[in-house]
């Protein structure tokens, strides 16, 4: 009960303060999402409970009728994340992912720092792919087994956790801020990023983050080799080779279906009914690696939390409050564009540190999309630095679920994560504002 009367609180002041810049309508709107950016943060109320929230209190406050909340909850972006989750319940169930991790590993140098690469870029991978709260889950009893020296733990543990969030930016379905960007576009008739356009735009970030991070990590730590079981040699079980042949047929569609463009305008079939064609297909008779009952694993609270995102998106459009809050901020479209990407990177970044990347990326873009609208930006590429920036949190336990998996190891410390996140965080900064300057 306490942590929802400060949800309250905060809401009440955020409200009376909006009053004094913004007409009643904005001043309400401000007011409930600052009361469920909070009980997000402090878990007041289930996930999933106050995610369905804006249903109610939107229609209620006459911010938006019930009509146009709804279709929120169902926007086509959400069946590619179901798409893309039935297949990692696949990868468990059939612990195909314990093969690629320990496979991945035993191309490693037995070395610290071999090890540390081998795990951050598996979770990485994995992370592509699995949501990272899950890959962080599933690969941090591996890192605590590979060593019983806590210094060598910490770096171990954090390596997987900062891989998982490092990771998560590298498809389109690896994180939700991703999909509520790609949504966004769709809403607002920009020009998409298709699958494999998206992976070879943001490869050198997450390439470039992961070789700072295993420097970092291994800074200072013995050379010599350690003696670990990285590697166990198994056969694949005849689910295991299922699960992998259609997911490397997922591979080869995508790849074919992705336009390069100016040279090739791809098959113009709909992603999000080729994941989610992929994910059903592991129900089929033959195949037969879901059942039905496995379908309860699927996170319906995030799909809830995304249905609140793109909610709360609508509303900053419906009541021009994004252009409300982007106006005083039309000054820094007379910075160099590329400064410009990094101010964004930095504030958003670091903003991300004590929120819920969803719930920032939700109330971010639509006030980032106006910037750009009243300063004649780029929208698409300003948007994808904020959505971008948004997933890369790594000082905070709080700030993400793989890092507050990381503290409750035991062996990482709220001074370790600041110190080796901080420096993460800013490097990520740069090659963000980066590579949307000269590369996206």
């Amino acid at each position: 009960m306490k942590k929802l009367t400060v949800a309250l609180a905060v809401g009440v002041a955020a409200w009376g303060l909006s009053l004094l810049y913004f007409d009643a309508v904005q001043s309400r709107l401000l007011g409930i999402i600052a009361f469920l950016v909070v009980l997000w943060s402090n878990e007041g109320l289930p996930l999933g409970v106050v995610s369905m929230m804006p249903l109610l209190f939107f229609p209620m406050l006459g911010i938006l009728p019930f009509d146009a909340v709804a279709p929120s909850y169902a926007k086509p972006i959400i069946f590619l994340f179901l798409g893309g989750f039935l297949l990692a319940i696949g990868m468990q169930k059939t612990a195909l992912h314990i093969i690629l991790a320990h496979k991945i590993l035993g191309l490693f140098p037995k070395t610290v720092h071999g090890i540390i690469l081998a795990l951050s870029i598996t979770s990485a991978l994995l992370s592509g792919v699995l949501n990272n709260t899950t890959t962080t889950l599933l690969l941090v009893p591996i890192a605590l087994f590979l060593s019983d020296q806590k210094a060598l733990q910490m770096r171990f543990v954090l390596a997987v956790a900062f891989g998982a969030s490092i990771g998560g930016i590298s498809t389109p379905i690896g994180t939700a801020p991703n999909l509520i960007f790609l949504q966004f576009l769709q809403e607002h008739a920009l020009e998409s990023v298709a699958f494999f356009e998206w992976i070879f735009k943001v490869a050198p970030l997450a390439a470039s983050m992961l070789l700072v991070l295993s420097w970092l990590l291994a800074l200072g730590m013995d050379k010599s080799p350690l003696q670990t079981p990285l590697y166990i040699k198994t056969p694949l079980t005849l689910p295991q080779r299922k699960m992998a042949s259609i997911l490397a047929l997922l591979v080869v569609v995508l790849f074919v279906n992705s336009p390069i463009r100016p040279y090739y305008n791809g098959l113009g079939l709909n992603e999000m009914m080729l994941l989610l064609g992929a994910g059903l297909l592991l129900f089929m008779p033959k195949i037969a690696i879901l059942t039905w009952e496995d379908t309860r694993e699927v996170p319906y609270a995030i799909i809830f939390l995304f249905g609140a995102s793109f909610a709360i998106a609508a509303a900053f459009s419906s009541t021009h409050l994004g252009a409300a809050l982007a106006q005083p901020m039309q000054l820094l479209g007379d910075w160099p564009w590329w400064l410009l990407l990094m101010a964004v990177a930095f504030f958003i970044g670091f903003a991300t540190e004590i929120t819920s990347n969803t719930a920032l990326v939700s109330i971010a873009l639509p006030i980032v999309y106006a910037l750009s609208v009243e300063a004649h930006l780029d929208a698409t590429t300003l948007l994808m630095v904020a959505a971008i920036a948004s997933s890369y949190a790594f000082m905070l336990p709080i700030a993400t679920p793989p890092n507050a998996i990381a503290m409750s190891t035991g062996v990482v410390t709220v001074r370790d994560m600041v110190r080796y996140g901080f420096i993460l965080h800013l490097f990520a900064v740069v090659m963000i504002g980066t590579l949307g300057a000269f590369f996206w």
